[in-house]
């Protein structure tokens, strides 16, 4: 496009992004997941011809179902999931890669018969035994499925590139608090060396969550005023609008700190916080966000117990429409002290953040589906346009938009036309469908050819799970010592409990959400 400079970073990283040809393995393939992101994704590639023409996909799960019947199952789902127009001509030629293999998790015989199909399936196209392994299974089944792998020889651990590769991806949760993630992580290296193992979190694979690197680190203006000297505050929100829908049962066990602030919320503080890494290699960009997380000064769980906001929808209107309280929901049990809004504010001890208060917040029944990143900057000298009559000025703001309209926009201020010497806060706004004219690739499509390259740069490494899991069981352990205590409420529709707005008025600012 005329005006835009077009480099990926798989150019500056020199890294192939098509994968080459693999089968790509679905563990719990007749469950949501498959059908609501991973085959639209793998459909996305092929459509796009990003992907090799031997790559094929098996679906495993206990459901009986005939190559046949799988096909017709993930047709009707891709067709109502996937944000593109329906193509029958190419689905149809899609189909052909996909087959489905019946098998339980814990019978060595299903995976034993698995590797005899993948064998054959590599033999009769001639290509390489390269397995790409995705767990959309409930956590509790990671360990099992990897042994089993291992047991069944699928595994190749330490083993020669010459024979093919094996790579395993992880959903989440991976973990439920430091305890379980340290063992979860010792159990897949057992059987899966790190270099082959990927901890997914779909946010990591928006464009705009990588624009960060680069709005950051190519642009001379931003990164000198990116510290304590010039950055007031930063707020990061992560608001959905859906309630529970069809995973109370999950969710109920986890809430907001656990679904979203460990992983979500802590990837995006470590992409605004991170120092400039060396390279754009994997281990280099992972090593600096690991940094922020060990900087992250630790709230104890008596300090957790008040300082944190947590909080439960109740009744109110989405859209127009009346929506139940989350202790309404099917499913949620009636005395639920499981948290679905949390606010709370983190503090990053090192040179570049010292001072700078970080804002996080996220939840469920919020007025608008949005996710971004607001940098507020300092306020300028109480002097000349910053004072009476002029002033005080609204401070310059810098947001990055996640989600749903993928963007960026400045406020700074100008002079309005006239006589009088009046300021104006003006708005300059960048966004991603109106400068580039197509859609944006969906995490999944990204993160899936990622890991078909080997490429780990946007997947989490261990012991990056392990520091954002130091930093939040605390804040568990301080909130289940309140579990006896009846939540907030906030009604569905509003931007949470008035106790958010207390947390950060406190120190002088409010919250912001872009227009």
């Amino acid at each position: 496009m005329p005006g835009v400079e077009q480099v990926s970073l798989s150019a500056v990283t020199g890294k192939s992004h098509t994968g080459g040809p693999f089968v790509l393995v679905i563990f719990g393939a007749s469950g949501d997941l498959t059908q609501r992101k991973l085959i639209p994704a793998v459909f996305g590639l092929f459509c796009d011809k990003l992907l090799d023409e031997k790559v094929h996909v098996v679906g495993f799960a206990r459901t009986q179902l005939s190559d046949e019947q799988f096909r017709q199952r993930l047709a009707e789902s891709t067709q109502k999931y996937s944000d593109r127009p329906w193509d029958a001509q190419a689905w149809d030629r899609f189909a052909g890669r996909l087959t489905y293999h019946t098998g339980s998790y814990d019978r060595a015989e299903d995976f034993a018969h698995l590797r005899q199909r993948l064998e054959q399936l590599t033999r009769e196209l001639d290509m390489p035994s390269n397995y790409l392994f995705y767990l959309s299974t409930p956590p509790e089944q990671f360990s099992l499925v990897a042994r089993q792998l291992d047991d069944a020889g699928l595994s190749r651990r330490g083993g020669n590139s010459s024979e093919g590769w094996s790579r395993i991806v992880t959903e989440k949760p991976f973990g439920t608090d430091l305890e379980s993630a340290r063992r979860l992580n010792k159990e897949l290296l057992q059987h899966f060396d790190e270099r082959q193992i990927f901890r997914i979190d779909h946010y990591l694979g928006k464009e705009t969550v990588q624009n960060l690197l680069v709005l950051r680190f190519a642009n001379a203006i931003f990164e000198p005023m990116w510290n304590y000297k010039y950055v007031d505050h930063v707020q990061i929100t992560v608001a959905e609008t859906v309630g529970v829908g069809s995973r109370a049962s999950y969710y109920d066990q986890s809430g907001a700190l656990r679904d979203m602030l460990q992983n979500h919320m802590m990837n995006l503080l470590c992409l605004v916080a991170m120092e400039p890494p060396t390279t754009l290699g994997a281990d280099d960009v992972r090593n600096e966000k690991v940094k922020v997380l060990r900087a992250l000064r630790p709230i104890p769980p008596d300090c957790a117990m008040y300082g944190v906001v947590r909080a439960q929808y109740a009744a109110g209107q989405i859209d127009g429409k009346d929506v139940p309280g989350y202790l309404w929901e099917p499913g949620v049990n009636p005395d639920s002290m499981t948290e679905t809004y949390v606010a709370l504010k983190v503090n990053i001890d090192n040179w570049r953040w010292s001072g700078v208060p970080f804002y996080l917040r996220t939840g469920k029944r919020l007025p608008r589906r949005i996710t971004e990143i607001v940098i507020q900057f300092r306020p300028v000298p109480q002097v000349l346009f910053n004072a009476p009559p002029l002033g005080p000025q609204q401070p310059n703001l810098l947001i990055v938009r996640i989600q749903p309209d993928e963007g960026v926009s400045l406020r700074f201020q100008v002079k309005q036309p006239g006589q009088a010497m009046q300021t104006h806060a003006y708005t300059m706004d960048f966004s991603y469908a109106q400068l580039f004219g197509r859609r944006a690739p969906e995490a999944y499509e990204r993160l899936l050819l990622d890991a078909a390259a080997g490429d780990s740069t946007l997947f989490i490494r261990s012991d990056e799970i392990e520091a954002a899991w130091t930093f939040v069981s605390p804040i568990l352990a301080g909130c289940d010592l309140l579990r006896r205590q009846r939540l907030p409420q906030y009604p569905a529709g509003s931007w949470g409990p008035k106790q958010a707005d207390e947390l950060i008025a406190n120190e002088g600012a409010r919250w912001i959400v872009s227009p």
